[in-house]
């Protein structure tokens, strides 16, 4: 689908930090002086819809896929390299137990559309940022997740880079996830802004529940670049947070092993995979049995410059 970049404008006001949630929003409660006033609007959506289907068979979007888990969450992510899918971490925890899951019991589908995708592979291990809580989902700069994949999805050139510095307030973004409202496509808002890039990725970008990992990308010279992953929403508002993408290298370029899950595992049962997909749980997952296995370090993911 035609993505048109919008012409260059001011930034518009965006809402106190305190009336952004998780987009695991049904684990948490804002206080009453903040509840939405009108509860039949999507959050981060709110009123008006821009969002629209994307082709997952047409760049950037063809290095999106559905994070899911064998207990039914579902989340979205990008690969950042052949093996390496970048997602939210609050997506990786059990909604009851509030513990990360086994990394055995996590699946990307990449190209996920209406039951099918063009490639799927099971996560070997996974690092999230440090000082991540799974019990409190948060902080909400620790709040992502790099997994690693039992078999590479792809071509390396196909995979997104990250973008090194934050992108300037106005930068024209765009985001695709797939959403509680319409799980089985990808829809993608093509129209929004950065607000503030530090030092959280503030936006305006329409995404709400299940959008959780997806990737705020911006244009450069050579194609599509990550600016950040989504891993928060307003209320009642078209308004997001996201972790820039600028705040990750250092952690995912050390040469140590990954830090492993931590905390007590959440059982869950042994599935038969991803072709039965469970109930819509955005940022929330499922788990597995048994002990943390040691996991191997991340390789270091392609940059590209920044946008002029």
């Amino acid at each position: 689908m035609p993505r048109p970049r919008p012409e260059s404008a001011p930034a518009p006001a965006f809402p106190p930090a305190r009336t952004v949630v998780l987009l695991a929003a049904s684990l948490l409660a804002l206080p009453p002086g903040l509840a939405a006033a009108d509860p039949s609007l999507l959050p981060g959506v709110g009123a008006g819809d821009p969002r629209r289907r994307a082709d997952v068979s047409a760049p950037p979007w063809t290095a999106l896929g559905r994070v899911q888990t064998e207990l039914g969450g579902r989340c979205t992510g990008v690969l950042i390299g052949p093996r390496h899918v970048l997602t939210a971490a609050h997506c990786l925890v059990a909604p009851r137990a509030r513990a990360l899951v086994r990394p055995g019991s996590i699946h990307f589908l990449r190209g996920y559309r209406m039951g099918e995708w063009s490639g799927q592979a099971r996560v070997l291990a996974y690092r999230t940022g440090a000082g991540f809580d799974a019990a409190r989902s948060g902080p909400a700069g620790a709040d992502w997740a790099v997994l690693t994949l039992d078999r590479p999805l792809g071509r390396p050139e196909e995979a997104l880079p990250l973008l090194p510095t934050p992108p300037a307030p106005g930068a024209a973004l765009l985001l695709g996830g797939y959403q509680q409202d319409r799980p089985e496509v990808l829809m993608a808002d093509s129209g929004c802004r950065v607000l503030a890039a530090a030092p959280l990725l503030l936006h305006d970008c329409a995404g709400t529940r299940g959008s959780s990992g997806a990737p705020l990308l911006v244009a450069d010279g050579a194609g599509w670049a990550v600016a950040g992953v989504a891993v928060g929403v307003a209320r009642d508002r078209r308004f997001g947070i996201a972790v820039p993408a600028a705040a990750l290298p250092g952690a995912l370029m050390a040469d140590t092993p990954a830090r492993e899950a931590a905390g007590p595992q959440a059982p869950g049962p042994q599935a038969p995979g991803p072709q039965a997909p469970g109930p819509e749980a955005a940022g929330a997952g499922g788990s597995d049995a048994g002990a943390p296995a040691r996991q191997p370090a991340i390789s270091a993911p392609r940059f590209r410059s920044a946008p002029p």
